[in-house]
């Protein structure tokens, strides 16, 4: 029953920028790791940036030094700054918990936003 809603895509020039926002309707216990996954037309879905509970963040080389990933602990919320936006950026994100509900849930799953377009016109 957790839903992550997104928020923040649009249409931007190539050079802008956007942020994006995830955050879980329900309570979630325990937070393994978040993400972001880009899907566009025709591709293949790219994760784009994820970060770990300790802290650690990676990147895909294609948004290196113009993408941020970053999290509020507190509200679990995740957040992809987006820089330097290029016509190539252009697809539907989907945000990504790889969480637990509660402590007797023994395995974390997998709970998914329901996608923001973000398009970038040159």
């Amino acid at each position: 029953q957790v839903q992550l809603v997104e928020s923040g895509g649009g249409l931007v020039q190539a050079g802008g920028s956007l942020r994006l926002s995830c955050a879980p309707s329900g309570s979630i216990f325990s937070i393994n790791a978040m993400g972001w996954y880009r899907q566009a037309p025709g591709k293949q879905q790219e994760l784009v940036a994820s970060i770990f509970s300790g802290g650690t963040t990676k990147y895909a080389d294609s948004v290196k030094g113009r993408f941020t990933i970053s999290r509020d602990n507190a509200k679990n919320t995740v957040y992809l700054q987006m820089s330097s936006l290029k016509p190539e950026d252009t697809a539907v994100y989907y945000c990504n918990i790889f969480g637990k509900k509660d402590s007797d849930t023994y395995a974390y799953t997998d709970y998914w936003g329901q996608g923001t377009q973000v398009t970038v016109s040159s």
